[in-house]
């Protein structure tokens, strides 16, 4: 996240790394990356961590109670140490607390995560990749759908919204006033102006998701978010990170995104799996992440926030949906 976190104190979230992985830190500080999570740099000696803490109420695809979300973000994070350990080095892993669990809580919101800081270049939403890139990108990709975890089930994801009813619900309330933030009233009548096109895209996605569930099964373990702003370049290398997302899913949920970056990728995949991907299933996931984007920036702005970097950043990010400009999380197709 851009704005520090205001809930709970860096001091806090020293004392549970201290804790939960003995580490004590000679520096520590905010690292404003990233819009899932709040990140912070700590130094330990000659080494350094990165620190991340996630806030249990903002995963509405993990679940809609904090135990449940944080029980499955573990087994998320869980699964990524069995893929790294299993010998897919494009993972980064959290590190095991002193208990062995990938995650500790800090307080009942919120729980922390530590990893080892990759010396690297950070992608960003929109960068274009190199030839090269692209072939790691789609070896990558079918390496992690052929593996199989252990430890506790990461969750199955069929095709659908998460947060898609509290989206309905906004939109069944655009006559009422929007005042619990200074963001609200905007937020309104964006949906307001593009309400009629929000509804035709719900219903393009229910036909889509239709199609799909009559195909016949082909589930994989998935990242869920292949984007440029997940990769980091090493030492010539790719690297995926922010795994808050893993699931069992049809693997259109991350070959939508290489169709982004050359619908010839999508032959590759095929030429290295077997599988042949879905146009319904491509065209349902991509809906499923414009669509997921706006319930979470409407869910943020409608409800009481502050106005700061990361409000201004939802708000622009809902209007570029809206206007049709999103996702094209690798900029222009080829």
């Amino acid at each position: 996240m851009r704005s520090p976190l205001e809930r709970v104190s860096a001091a806090a979230i020293t004392d549970a790394v201290t804790s939960g992985w003995e580490l004590r830190f000679d520096e520590f500080r905010y690292l404003p990356e990233g819009g899932g999570a709040y990140h912070w740099v700590g130094r330990a000696g000659a080494t350094r961590w990165f620190v991340t803490c996630d806030d249990l109420d903002t995963k509405p695809w993990l679940g809609t109670d904090r135990n449940t979300v944080f029980e499955r973000l573990s087994a998320a994070y869980a699964a990524t140490m069995a893929l790294r350990e299993a010998g897919a080095d494009f993972v980064v892993a959290p590190m095991a607390s002193a208990t062995g669990a990938p995650a500790e809580r800090v307080d009942e919101r919120h729980c922390v995560s530590v990893l080892a800081y990759i010396d690297g270049s950070p992608g960003r939403w929109g960068e274009s990749l190199a030839n090269d890139e692209c072939e790691q990108l789609v070896t990558m990709l079918a390496r992690l759908h052929a593996s199989a975890t252990t430890g506790p089930p990461v969750i199955s994801r069929e095709v659908d919204i998460p947060g898609r009813q509290s989206l309905e619900l906004a939109l069944d309330e655009l006559a009422i006033p929007w005042d619990a933030g200074p963001l609200s009233v905007d937020t309104r009548d964006a949906l307001t102006t593009h309400a009629r096109g929000l509804t035709e895209a719900l219903e393009e996605f229910d036909r889509l998701a239709s199609n799909v569930g009559a195909l016949e099964p082909c589930m994989a373990l998935t990242h869920g978010e292949p984007h440029p702003g997940n990769l980091i370049r090493s030492a010539g290398d790719l690297l995926l990170v922010d795994w808050d997302t893993i699931a069992v899913a049809r693997p259109e949920r991350d070959l939508w995104m290489l169709a982004e970056v050359d619908v010839a990728l999508l032959d590759r995949y095929r030429d290295l799996t077997g599988i042949a991907a879905d146009s319904n299933a491509l065209r349902a996931f991509r809906l499923v992440w414009a669509l997921s984007d706006l319930a979470i920036f409407t869910a943020q702005l409608r409800g009481e926030h502050g106005g700061g970097a990361d409000d201004q950043r939802a708000l622009a990010g809902l209007r570029s949906i809206l206007a049709g400009h999103e996702p094209r999380p690798y900029g222009a197709a080829r």
